[in-house]
Formats: structure tokens, sequence, C-alpha cells
């Protein structure tokens, strides 16, 4: 596993949970992990992982203009 998986995760399990976690990394450590990720409706992803399904919410972008 790359050091940025492991930093992904020991981010998620943090305590408390850091808010630090970004998206695109999360979504990099499902795929390292063997995860199948589809897209749904609207922001919704569906994670296909260790024999479960958990279909989450895509955060929005980041306004530029905040």
């Amino acid at each position: 596993m790359k050091a940025k998986h492991r930093k992904t995760l020991e981010l998620i399990f943090s305590r408390p949970t850091s808010a630090g976690v970004k998206w695109n990394d999360a979504v990099a450590l499902f795929i390292e992990l063997g995860a199948e990720i589809t897209e749904r409706e609207g922001s919704r992803v569906a994670v296909f992982l260790f024999d479960q399904i958990k279909v989450m919410h895509r955060p929005p972008p980041l306004s530029r203009y905040g």
C-alpha cells in the first residue's frame, strides 16, 4: 500500500475523524483496496467493497468565489 493511502486511512480512523480527508484520496484508497465504484443518480456514488455496497454522496465542488 502506498504511503498516501496509509495517510488517508490514518485520517479516516483518527479520533476525532479529520475533516481533511479529500474525496479523491478516499476514492483512490477504495480502488487500491479492490472496490468497484459506480455513479448513481445525482451526486450519489456506489462503492462495492468486501461484498458490501455503500452509497455515498459526492461532496459539492468548492466555490472559487466562496
